[in-house]
């Protein structure tokens, strides 16, 4: 019985018809319980949608606890282990908010309303349930190893940039972090136009800044996107395994 209830609550095949009723429960619930994030106002409706769907996640969550020796293969341990993994921490922080019971006092107020803040993770919740977004964070696992040299490099070419243009224009970037914002933004090829290089040395760096940013920015693209061909081949080579 166990078991069936783990297939039945993680991300199943396309064949297991209740595992794919769940996803698609789950993600409905997820949504609904998210609208009264939409304004900053609070009536009757909105609090019967946070209590009926904070008990939803929390029978989703007692069912992970109970099915965790299952999906992590530890045995007894796996059950200790479980609620420090990253979605059970997710799925713990959506619902704390829902079950926080405020004591009396002006203070202690304001100090929970920061719990109000762990709401938005259950937007995160949705990844659980989205294959098409599995799909992507497999890309970024396989991708790691190159998409962290890339990003190595996007580090250093800010904080030499900074540190170049910081040298070259002292009276228009005062401080070492308003160069790194300047870097920043001419390595995205933003440029808001509230801080930028007035000398000719100046102008000359931001142009050769601006080349490297847009090479360096077009590296991880083509690193997912090779990737993310990689995946789509990948599952339809399984498709056609299992036809």
């Amino acid at each position: 019985m166990r078991k069936r209830f783990y297939e039945i609550i993680e991300v199943g095949t396309e064949q297991d018809k209740a595992s794919r009723v769940y996803d698609v429960f789950m993600m409905l619930t997820i949504i609904i319980s998210i609208i009264p994030l939409w304004t900053h106002s609070t009536n009757s409706l909105f609090n019967v949608i946070d209590k009926v769907t904070v008990v939803i996640f929390i029978v989703d969550y007692l069912l992970r606890l109970a099915t965790a020796d299952i999906k992590l293969n530890r045995g007894i341990l796996s059950f200790l282990l479980y609620p420090f993994s990253f979605m059970a921490i997710i799925d713990l922080l959506s619902i704390l908010p829902s079950l926080t019971v405020l004591a009396d006092g002006y203070r202690l107020l304001k100090i929970f309303r920061l719990f109000r803040t762990f709401k938005v993770f259950r937007v995160f919740k949705a990844f659980r349930y989205s294959k098409n977004i599995n799909m992507v964070l497999n890309v970024f696992r396989k991708q790691r190893d190159s998409l962290m040299v890339v990003f190595g490099f996007a580090i250093a070419y800010v904080l030499v940039s900074a540190l170049v243009i910081f040298n070259a224009e002292p009276e228009t970037f005062k401080t070492m972090y308003d160069a790194i914002y300047w870097a920043t933004i001419s390595l995205t090829t933003v440029g808001y136009g509230d801080m930028y290089a007035t000398s000719d040395i100046g102008k000359f760096i931001t142009m050769i800044s601006a080349i490297l940013g847009v090479a360096i920015v077009a590296l991880p693209a083509g690193i997912i996107i090779a990737g993310y061909q990689e995946e789509l081949e990948e599952l339809k080579g399984k498709k056609a395994d299992t036809k």
